[in-house]
């Protein structure tokens, strides 16, 4: 029997990769890298693939802009896709690329200026390790210090997502130096694994330093020791929030079990309340918000496309029939995209 493919925003090695395979394991699944994610979306849509995943928010810099674009389907290209589970990942960001170039702090580089030789320096009070906390989320310091000398590095190549999520150490370290956005963070590591010059840097994982054969230049650089990605499991299916679209390892749920929902739809902004009118149709119903994001509909300037999670349980599903009838009444329009079994805890702890 042929394995089932799942499309994953790639190169091998980045962050969704590594989601995927804790879901998607090698002996029941073929796992195929794809260069954006927009291209997982259009295999999705066109049955080129079963599954698809995709990096969806952070903890620390928020949702991811592209994904959110692509969910908002602005030409209605992708009216088969909905979200059939979601997976968290820990992510812990290094700093790669070559330690071998390491020009006196007294001899500029000579292909740098010679004031971009010279690494900033540091307060006593920003050299230590500083762990943000709920009373100082915005500690003086990044967590870590590089292991190696950084003055040759001119160029810094990640994902916008991974340099949003190590401003704290980039800003200290290596403030003014070039940062290059690319597609993912393996991408990034593939790239500095081409580069000649050995000058460039990539913010990617462990994994990758391995694959791409580049040295560790400084280990768990993001802000937050508690930085954690989720990824959505898209899957090609039914259009009605009727449908019931949970992941294989979810067999025998127990009773209690909660599940998440995301709506996406409009209002019209020339009526006074019409957001107001839609949100409280969920306290209405009794289902938790959990987030609320926006994005430009694109359709005119300031009108905007917004999406919300909730929260329900198994045997909510009349309830969120009942929403859904509702938020026809008070919205332009409203998209079902799915509701799974949520794998999330709260920051209270409860899962």
């Amino acid at each position: 029997m042929a394995k089932k493919i799942v499309a994953y925003l790639g190169p091998p090695s980045s962050y969704t990769h590594q989601a995927a395979l804790e879901d998607f394991k090698e002996d029941e699944f073929l796992l195929e890298p794809r260069m954006t994610i927009k291209d997982v979306f259009e295999a999705v849509q066109s049955s080129e693939v079963s599954y698809g995943v995709v990096p969806f928010e952070n903890s620390t810099n928020g949702s991811v802009v592209s994904t959110l674009d692509l969910f908002a389907d602005r030409q209605s290209q992708y009216p088969d896709i909905y979200v059939h589970g979601e997976a968290y990942l820990d992510v812990h960001h290094y700093l790669l690329g070559y330690d071998s170039i390491k020009p006196s702090r007294s001899q500029p580089h000579p292909d740098k200026p010679a004031d971009a030789s010279i690494p900033i320096p540091m307060s006593e009070s920003e050299s230590r390790s500083t762990t943000p906390t709920p009373s100082t989320p915005h500690p003086s310091g990044p967590r870590t210090e590089p292991l190696t000398d950084l003055s040759h590095v001119q160029r810094i190549y990640s994902h916008p997502q991974a340099f949003g999520q190590c401003e704290a150490f980039l800003s200290t370290y290596l403030r003014g130096v070039d940062r290059q956005e690319v597609s993912s963070t393996s991408k990034a590591a593939q790239i500095v694994s081409e580069d000649r010059t050995r000058t460039s840097a990539a913010i990617s994982s462990k994994v990758a330093a391995g694959v791409h054969g580049l040295d560790v230049l400084a280990k768990g650089i993001e802000d937050r020791d508690d930085n954690t990605t989720r990824f959505f499991f898209l899957r090609r299916g039914p259009r009605g929030p009727d449908a019931r679209n949970l992941t294989g390892n979810d067999v025998g749920v127990l009773a209690g079990q909660k599940f998440k929902t995301l709506l996406v739809f409009t209002v019209n902004h020339l009526s006074a309340g019409a957001l107001a009118d839609a949100l409280t149709v969920f306290k209405r119903c009794d289902l938790n918000l959990t987030s609320i994001y926006s994005r430009p509909s694109r359709v005119r300037p300031w009108h905007y496309i917004f999406f919300v999670e909730f929260e329900r349980g198994e045997s909510d599903g009349g309830r969120l029939n009942e929403a859904m009838r509702m938020l026809q009444g008070v919205t332009e329009g409203c998209r079902w995209y799915g509701s799974w079994r949520d794998r999330g805890v709260r920051s209270d702890g409860v899962q």
